[in-house]
């Protein structure tokens, strides 16, 4: 059911349109980690599992009353399959996955946004689910510390109505997100477990390439080599699906009956080439030709790294712009109050030195006047003398 803004003003939000509900279908035998990544999930299921343990039988939950959900963060470039394992834990508990639609979480109405996300949190509650964020940056991103628009004050309600519904939340709940950087600070401590997804090796790249292939009915030819593959092409687990999907797509369009058609290395190798050129014509920016090297650094594989610390320098930049009309504000009152100062003092020197003027002038007419009496005076007893 798609929003109705009106509907929403008067009658709330539809809980229904705000959360994707699905059965999870794929396991973690479907998705190929490094062994750091798997050991840390591995660690995340066993927080899980033995969560009545550690706040019933032990006792931890009477000592602390908020907190005690499971809050994951995942983390890492696009393609290293955070959402592949979000499914996949919600398969090991055996619970139903909300996926959060932030397109419907979004309100045009002052504060209805906020609303959403605290009836997101008591959906996953009442479904016992578990509740996904994926791209979890656009919402928990930075608090801005000044406030001077309403967009502003309505981003900064929303994230603390999230950092306030992690705190009550009794359930699991995993962010997902490829600019960690953009958290806002908060977050840091109130999710419990934060996992690094990082590109996967050979070996790993390897196994992915095998994993996409039906192991009975896909048609390969004598040639194909996965491991020549893996080490020649340093692709995440998406840019290989991908280009296993585009593979078989050129093998098929090939002449000939379907039932001799084969995928060969050549397809695999024309497949993964395509697909990591178009990566790197998605990576070419606005910035292309204004900051040296950036291309090389696309080639390196190292963008996403620039781009995170790019991000991070951008959110500051965002706080400081956000400062701005209140500097601004503050300087112009400086200026006002330095003005109104110069004028108070050159008002006081004017009237100092207007009452010394006043009292010179009456100093002087005094002794004009003395002055006259003794020639007065003088001119009696010159006469008295004659």
């Amino acid at each position: 059911m798609s929003s109705n803004p009106l509907r929403d003003l008067f009658f709330g939000p539809d809980r229904r349109a705000l959360v994707s509900v699905a059965v999870p279908r794929r396991s973690f035998a479907d998705v190929v980690l490094p062994p750091s990544t798997r050991r840390a999930l591995d660690q995340a299921l066993v927080q899980i599992r033995k969560h009545d343990v550690l706040f019933g039988q032990w006792g931890l939950g009477e000592r602390h009353e908020s907190g005690l959900g499971l809050a994951f963060n995942f983390a890492g470039p696009p393609g290293t399959g955070k959402t592949i394992c979000a499914e996949a834990i919600a398969h090991a508990l055996g619970r139903p996955l909300l996926v959060v639609r932030y397109n419907e979480l979004e309100s045009q109405w002052a504060g209805a946004t906020a609303k959403n996300v605290a009836s997101v949190f008591a959906t996953a509650a009442e479904q016992d689910a578990v509740l996904f964020f994926d791209e979890a940056d656009a919402i928990a991103g930075r608090r801005f510390t000044s406030v001077d628009q309403g967009y502003q004050r309505e981003a900064n309600a929303v994230v603390n109505v999230l950092l306030r519904e992690l705190e009550s939340f009794p359930g699991v709940v995993i962010f997902a997100t490829n600019l960690a950087a953009n958290f806002d600070p908060a977050f840091e401590r109130r999710i419990r477990t934060h996992i690094l997804f990082e590109r996967p090796g050979p070996a790993e790249r390897e196994q992915i390439w095998r994993v996409q292939i039906h192991h009975r009915k896909t048609p390969l030819a004598p040639d194909v080599d996965f491991a020549d593959l893996a080490e020649r092409y340093p692709a995440s687990g998406g840019d290989i699906k991908n280009a296993v999907l585009k593979a078989a797509q050129m093998a098929i369009a090939e002449p000939g009956p379907d039932a001799e058609k084969r995928i060969a290395q050549r397809h695999f190798e024309a497949g993964i080439q395509d697909v990591l050129s178009s990566r790197r014509v998605m990576d070419q920016s606005l910035f292309e030709g204004m900051v040296p090297g950036l291309t090389g650094l696309a080639d390196a594989g190292g963008v996403e790294d620039e781009v995170s610390a790019l991000a991070s320098r951008l959110v500051e930049v965002e706080d400081a712009v956000a400062e701005l009309p209140a500097a601004l504000t503050r300087l112009r009152d400086d200026e006002e109050h330095g003005r109104t100062a110069l004028a108070a003092q050159q008002a006081e020197a004017l009237h100092t030195l207007r009452a010394s003027a006043e009292a010179a002038l009456r100093t002087a007419r005094l002794a004009v006047w003395l002055a006259a009496a003794a020639g007065v005076v003088a001119v009696a007893a010159l006469a008295a003398l004659l």
